[in-house]
């Protein structure tokens, strides 16, 4: 749905979209930019579980999809840099939801399109 790698790590489902269009640089090195989501099991009453991400983007992408994001209802609940010596600079947005899984996925696309 999100368009990512899917899996199974600590007891729920996991997607991981690499952006391999980032030729990132790190203390000289090649890095793998990666985003990487987790939905753990729904409720058996609501459907719904919670749901959240770690969003890899570029500075020129953050405003955008910060946008997107919120105005589906998805909270954003930090955005900031992991790395001092990067080059682009990357900066990772975390976002979260109590949502059903598919619901959520299909918001993120929706976002990461823009």
């Amino acid at each position: 749905m999100i368009g990512g790698q899917e899996g199974f790590a600590g007891g729920k489902c996991v997607a991981t979209i690499n952006r391999n269009e980032i030729p990132a640089i790190i203390l000289g090195k090649r890095f793998r930019v990666t985003s990487s989501f987790s939905f753990e099991s729904k409720d058996n009453q609501t459907k719904q579980a919670l749901c959240l991400g770690r969003v890899a983007l570029l500075q020129n992408e953050v405003e955008h999809f910060v946008s997107s994001i919120v105005k589906q209802g998805i909270v954003v609940s930090s955005i900031h840099n992991e790395w001092l010596f990067d080059n682009p600079n990357l900066i990772y947005v975390n976002i979260e939801a109590v949502d059903d899984p598919l619901v959520f996925a299909r918001k993120v696309r929706k976002a990461l399109k823009n």
